[in-house]
């Protein structure tokens, strides 16, 4: 991809950031902000992973419900979680009934947000009635099917269309409902959300009234430190592991950002090497090696901030692993490189120019151009081997960018210690949406 392009978008979407308010408030200090009072809610009904089907009131009744999910990726493997009632009981041909229930060929289901290791798969409701039967595959479809709100299950099933994990983490905590006198309900979703070790927790407040309206009333992240998602190339075999006990943000942000600058080194080094085991040009080659010199740069300049802050960057640990066929190395830069790279670069430039420390500022601006080549380079690869893939495989790799997408939005949605939007000049939630948003219309589309 032309670089000078990709500088085009990045101008564009940072001028439409800049009508989001950037949201610089004062400092919180070390304080956790306290979490919602669910000492009047119950736990969430829920059976085989998903709210619970029971107790919705649903006219005329349906002869079956069933709540099922599917793979996001292709063959879109369909699977029955749970069922209530008994399917095509009143139908004409209830065999037949059956079979189209088997053979709705759902690809797309609720919205899901689930890291890149764990399985992914989007819900959907099935209804038959007579010889009728219907898939609910979006949040409106389930609030039409409902009508008026009216039970701490309907409202659960309302918040799970809606994207809201409510039984899926038992090492957390299992959502809350609460049913207010006036009709409205008070739906809580607590989800991890992490680049990497997904430690942090964030707890989703939602209101939903009789209805269907469904509001965000708060996000909190109860972990003390930020959620600081360094973006960009990652390698396969990188091991685990963090900065900790730094009281500053802003230490704890440049000591993982330069763990992770260090760990692009290997991953640009290693795709240097799988290019040319798959015939890749010697100008993708050496544009590869030229990205590993970078990082040793960016390295270098994140460390010494780390230090300025107080704190040393964690050593770096990457499993030697044997080199990848080509279908795993396009995988991997379809995640890495044109999703999660590129918007790095894009934040790279947004701090050059929000920063308030200068030092960070100057820093990420040299850090900034050279992410950019290295997008640029991710969108090369794509559109050197992308012609050459089958249909089936080209649409796989458009589904792992979906997801990747997903998942970014997720990890920028947790609110940040206000010293990084500040000093360091990252995106407030806000403002990272709108260049999400900017990029998935104008690149990713």
């Amino acid at each position: 991809m032309n670089v000078d392009w990709l500088r085009f978008l990045f101008s564009r979407a940072l001028r439409t950031s800049l009508a989001t308010p950037l949201l610089l408030a004062g400092c919180q200090g070390d304080q956790v902000v306290e979490p919602t009072d669910l000492s009047q809610h119950s736990d969430v009904a829920c059976a085989n992973g998903l709210p619970v089907i029971t107790g919705l009131t649903i006219e005329p009744p349906p002869n079956a419900l069933q709540l099922r999910d599917v793979d996001r990726i292709p063959p879109y493997d369909d699977r029955l979680r749970t069922s209530e009632g008994e399917p095509c009981a009143t139908a004409s041909d209830p065999q037949a009934c059956l079979d189209r229930v088997e053979a709705l060929g759902v690809t797309r289901g609720f919205p899901r947000i689930c890291g890149l290791s764990m399985e992914c798969a989007e819900g959907f409701l099935v209804t038959t009635r007579g010889d009728e039967v219907t898939a609910y595959t979006t949040a409106d479809s389930i609030r039409a099917l409902l009508g008026r709100i009216e039970t701490p299950e309907e409202a659960a099933l309302l918040a799970y269309a809606s994207g809201y994990a409510l039984c899926e983490y038992p090492a957390f905590e299992r959502g809350k409902v609460r049913r207010f006198p006036d009709g409205t309900f008070s739906v809580v979703s607590t989800q991890d959300y992490d680049c990497e070790t997904k430690v942090n927790v964030t707890r989703h407040a939602l209101k939903i009234t009789p209805s269907g309206e469904v509001t965000v009333e708060s996000s909190v992240a109860l972990k003390k430190e930020p959620v600081d998602c360094i973006v960009g190339r990652r390698p396969v075999g990188l091991q685990g592991a963090r900065a900790e006990g730094c009281e500053d943000a802003r230490g704890g942000y440049f000591a993982n950002a330069a763990r992770l600058e260090a760990a692009a080194i290997h991953a640009f080094l290693r795709l240097r090497d799988e290019l040319a085991l798959h015939g890749a040009s010697p100008e993708l080659q050496d544009a590869a090696l030229a990205s590993a010199r970078d990082e040793v740069r960016h390295t270098g300049l994140t460390a010494r901030l780390a230090l300025r802050f107080g704190s040393t960057p964690v050593p770096l640990a990457v499993a030697d692993l044997p080199l990848r066929p080509l279908d795993e190395v396009l995988l991997d830069n379809t995640v890495e490189g044109c999703v999660r790279e590129t918007y790095g670069a894009l934040v790279a430039h947004h701090q050059a120019l929000h920063a308030r420390d200068p030092e960070i500022r100057e820093s990420m601006a040299r850090i900034a151009e050279d992410e950019t080549r290295h997008a640029g380079l991710s969108w090369d690869i794509d559109a050197w081997a992308t012609p050459h893939l089958s249909t089936e495989r080209r649409a796989s790799l458009q589904e792992a960018r979906r997801q990747a997408i997903a998942v970014l939005r997720a990890e920028v949605a947790v609110p940040l210690d206000p010293e990084l939007t500040a000093d360091a000049g990252l995106p407030s939630p806000e403002v990272a949406a709108a260049l999400l948003d900017s990029l998935e219309q104008a690149l990713w589309a």
